[in-house]
């Protein structure tokens, strides 16, 4: 009994599992602690505080969060035409056999002739397009800055409908000049972007074929 019940929690944690990413890791990442006031003197500003005090709040440090707007569009196409014709005949021909044997023994023969020919066609065609388009909108965190001051993002978002889960995951380098004054940038301008939509759930898990399906798919040779 312990055994089935073991099987069968491992069976439970399987059909629960988040779908694996590709995304740079963490997820997210806890901001330092920042510098404490040791004697404040009332004023506005204080001078041991973390950050000027007329600078923009543009994501620049690690914990900090910045919207990145995904529009992606992408278009491919391919279209390929080959054709080969290739032909060759050969002709070979002895119009006399005089002195090459008796009369006897060639017969009526009195030249030989031989011919061939050979043909050889190739044709092939070939076309092929690829269409995606994913737009939308996703919050993320800072969770390295690199020596040159570019910062190293990603995070996720996930949405619960019902039994199914959504998973929206973003991870890139972001240059902070091409940062706008609502610390906004698109994705089209995240370099090294790394974009996923992927669900987990009953309608996700019944378009893909089940492992023994695949094992057979691989083991048959016909």
């Amino acid at each position: 009994m312990k055994t089935l019940a073991l099987f069968a929690m491992v069976l439970l944690a399987g059909c629960s599992t988040v779908p694996p990413t590709n995304i740079h890791q963490p997820m997210t990442a806890r901001p330092p602690q920042r510098i404490e006031t040791a004697n404040a003197n009332g004023a506005i500003f204080q001078a041991t505080s973390s950050r000027p005090l007329f600078e923009d709040r543009r994501a620049r440090f690690v914990g900090d969060t910045i919207t990145i707007t995904i529009t992606e569009n992408t278009t491919a196409s391919k279209k390929s035409n080959n054709k080969l014709d290739k032909s060759n005949s050969t002709k070979a021909s002895v119009s006399a056999m005089s002195g090459i044997a008796p009369k006897s023994l060639l017969g009526g023969l009195t030249s030989l002739n031989a011919n061939a020919t050979s043909a050889e066609a190739f044709e092939g065609k070939g076309d092929a397009a690829n269409n995606n388009v994913f737009s939308g909108a996703i919050t993320v965190t800072v969770i390295d800055v690199l020596p040159n001051g570019n910062l190293l993002v990603s995070g996720e978002k996930q949405l619960s409908i019902s039994a199914e889960q959504e998973f929206v995951r973003l991870s890139g380098v972001v240059n902070p000049a091409f940062v706008d004054a609502s610390n906004t940038i698109s994705s089209s301008k995240v370099a090294d972007a790394r974009i996923e939509y992927k669900s987990s759930g009953q309608l996700s898990d019944g378009m893909v074929m089940g492992w023994l399906s695949r094992v057979f798919m691989n083991v048959l040779p016909f």
